[in-house]
């Protein structure tokens, strides 16, 4: 059998589902299933992943030989070929042994029996590895990199060539879904599978950084503020009585901006707004909030550090809260299985997935959760666990049907409103237009809209971003929690595997602009205050609102500000 595209991550996830419907019979009983992905996607998103891994570790490096062996004159390529066996090819990446080195050149033996040639032009990426912040001199000739006995990697480059690889320590993930039905797109849990059969999107739990702001963002916008609410960025204070120690948070760039629009500060991720912003609403409040978006209010941390990303969540449930942002505020459930047929192709299992429902009966789309949170016993939270966890059925069953089984679609659950998920958007499309995503512009789009996300000592760096189509999340890091690099950002890292993963699923997919809905207003306001303007206030911009929230308006203040800019924080000590 011939395989179409790779998908070995997701294949097991569907080998588990298949037994836990079909128990043992899934082997044997002839069946064939039909998952959602998209054969293009997922090739891209494969080439995405491993062309990201491989330009993250040249940035950083040549580690040296995999192995090394002393060769003499006496050893043929039979004994050649015995030192390589236990080398496999990974990822494209081909093993070799080094027989022959000089300056200019580098003579390299396959298993296959070839010998390839490397000159300084294939090996010049590999500056010597000194720490992840730090690499040596580009190398002047061949001899300073390899050494004859060398057991090292080779990939094919653009031109058909072979140059000199090695094997990336570094992992990623994608995944990719429709945000209307949850149907999954391209998933890729790591590097290579037969490396690591360990699928990072829906087994790891990372903390996502500032890829969570957006949900603290539109936790206080339910809650009464605006995205021209002004915030202090300042320094502050927190002791942390079971660490014996203070905490004392600070921007990536470990500089401080004063009183900052909320716009502004999603655009640039300005740590302390989010954690004052959080501070302000309330951390219960936030938590019950947040859960509305499929995560267990369990994960979330009963303190500040909730604003900074510090919950250990799963990508997957990562993906879905950001669907949420992109179909107009519905919770919609992930899955992988279309549909199942026997042998006889009959359909004994077709997927009943949660849609947004476009001209559902607005009295029967549940309450929006902001404005009865006070009121909930239960959590409002949709728990995600997919392959094999058992407390999230992604499929149902009906084994032995004797005619075709059709499930219906179900109508999926309102859990913000449309108006708020419109103000998080256009705050996040502001992140890729001109802020810490902007080098998603290169897309050349107007209706991209994401956030990247990078924690502490950049153990993490993410992207995820959507349009009305497709949502996309990248994460990059190690599997034991090192740090990448100092440099090595949300921005950067991840960042450049989306673009080369969107670029393709993006195609043919109308740039749209973005609607505005019922209940949003725009209105002029000052950008240092966040106040609605003046006529004559030549330095006014535009800014959207939802209705019956504006701000007060200049005049009614007299130019004092104060009730808007917070000139002191009582709190910086707390």
């Amino acid at each position: 059998a011939t395989t179409e595209v790779s998908a070995p991550y997701l294949a097991e996830m569907v080998r588990k589902e298949m037994l836990a419907m079909f128990g043992q019979a899934a082997y044997t009983g002839g069946y064939e299933v039909f998952t959602t992905i998209h054969s293009d996607l997922q090739v891209t998103a494969n080439q995405a992943i491993t062309d990201g891994l491989e330009a993250y570790d040249h940035r950083h490096g040549y580690r040296g030989a995999e192995a090394h062996f002393d060769l003499d004159e006496t050893q043929t390529p039979q004994d050649w070929d015995e030192m390589l066996r236990p080398y496999k090819p990974v990822a494209g990446l081909a093993p070799g042994l080094v027989t022959e080195v000089d300056e200019e050149l580098a003579l390299v033996y396959q298993p296959d029996g070839q010998t390839v040639a490397l000159t300084l032009a294939d090996v010049l990426w590999a500056r010597k590895f000194i720490s992840r912040d730090r690499v040596g001199y580009e190398p002047k000739t061949v001899s300073e990199v390899l050494q004859v006995g060398d057991i090292i990697r080779t990939r094919l480059n653009d031109e058909g060539q072979r140059e000199l690889a090695q094997l990336p320590e570094a992992e990623a993930l994608l995944v990719s879904l429709n945000p209307r039905d949850g149907s999954i797109k391209a998933l890729v849990g790591g590097y290579d599978y037969t490396r690591s059969k360990f699928n990072r999107v829906v087994q790891s739990r990372r903390q996502p950084g500032s890829g969570f702001k957006p949900f603290i963002y539109s936790a206080a916008l339910a809650k009464g503020k605006t995205t021209a609410s002004i915030i202090n960025d300042a320094p502050i204070v927190f002791s942390d009585a079971e660490l014996e120690r203070e905490w004392k948070p600070q921007n990536f760039s470990e500089k401080f901006f004063g009183p900052t629009r909320l716009r502004e500060a999603m655009v640039n991720s300005r740590n302390l707004v989010s954690i004052r912003l959080l501070r302000e609403i309330g951390i219960q409040y936030a938590s019950e909030y947040i859960s509305a978006f499929g995560f267990d209010p369990a994960e979330l941390p009963g303190n500040l550090s909730m604003a900074l990303g510090s919950a250990t969540l799963r990508p997957i449930s990562i993906t879905r809260g950001y669907a949420v942002f992109a179909n107009g505020g519905h919770l919609v459930e992930p899955y992988f299985i279309e549909r199942v047929a026997d042998a006889r192709g009959l359909t004994v299992f077709a997927a009943g997935p949660t849609v947004v429902c476009e001209n559902c009966d607005p009295d029967e789309e549940p309450e929006d959760i902001a404005s009865s949170i006070v009121e909930k016993t239960e959590p409002s939270f949709r728990p995600l666990q997919l392959e094999g966890e058992n407390d999230l059925q992604v499929v149902e069953q009906q084994i032995g049907a004797p005619t075709e089984y059709v499930a219906s679609p179900s109508a999926a659950t309102r859990v913000i409103t449309e108006q708020n998920a419109y103000l998080v958007r256009s705050m996040m499309m502001d992140v890729v237009r001109r802020g810490t995503g902007k080098k998603a512009m290169v897309l050349g789009r107007g209706d991209l809209a994401g956030k990247t996300g990078t924690t502490n000592e950049q153990r993490d760096a993410w992207f995820s971003g959507y349009n009305d189509e497709i949502v996309t999340t990248v994460w990059v890091g190690f599997d034991s929690h090192e740090p990448l690099g100092r440099l090595e950002v949300g921005g950067k890292a991840a960042l450049d595997i989306w673009i080369d993963y969107m670029r393709v699923a993006l195609q043919g997919v109308p740039d749209q602009v973005l609607e505005i809905p019922e209940g949003i207003t725009q209105a002029r306001i000052d950008p240092d205050t966040g106040l609605l303007a003046r006529l004559e206030n030549q330095a006014a911009i535009m800014e959207v609102f939802e209705s019956g929230s504006l701000p007060a308006m200049e005049d009614a203040v007299e130019g004092d500000h104060s009730d808007a800019v917070e000139e002191e924080d009582p709190y910086a000590n707390f």
